[in-house]
Parts: structure tokens; C-alpha cells; sequence
């Protein structure tokens, strides 16, 4: 059964039951993503390490290694 065949039947057992639908796959996507985001800059914050630009730094670092 695919998400969106679990999804209308969920709704209709909802609605035959009288309570509220369940909301629609996909739909909290971008503020889980959001929020990862911000949690991971904290933690690296807490951990006193850039919030950002990381990944760009450590390539920087790896791709020109410093001349001895």
C-alpha cells in the first residue's frame, strides 16, 4: 500500500469515526527540514564550532593543504 492509499484511508476512517483527518504526507516536510537545520547549528554552537560554512571549510582544508 502506497503513502497516499494509507493517507484516504485515513481520512475516510476519520470521517466515518467523526474525529479530525490526519494531515497529508509531505506536509510538515520543509519545517522538518527546517528545524534539523537549526538544531544542528546549535549543537555545533554548543560544541563551539562554526555554525556554518563547515562542509565548504573541511573541502577547503582537504582540496588546498597547506604548504610545509
Amino acid at each position: 500500500m502506497s503513502v497516499t492509499q494509507q493517507y484516504f484511508l485515513d481520512s475516510h476512517r476519520a470521517r466515518a469515526l467523526g474525529e479530525p483527518e490526519p494531515p497529508a504526507p509531505g506536509r510538515h516536510d520543509a519545517d522538518l527540514v527546517r528545524e534539523l537545520r537549526d538544531y544542528r547549528r546549535f549543537q555545533a554552537v554548543i560544541a563551539e564550532r562554526p555554525a556554518r560554512g563547515r562542509v565548504r571549510y573541511a573541502l577547503r582544508r582537504w582540496l588546498r593543504p597547506r604548504a610545509l
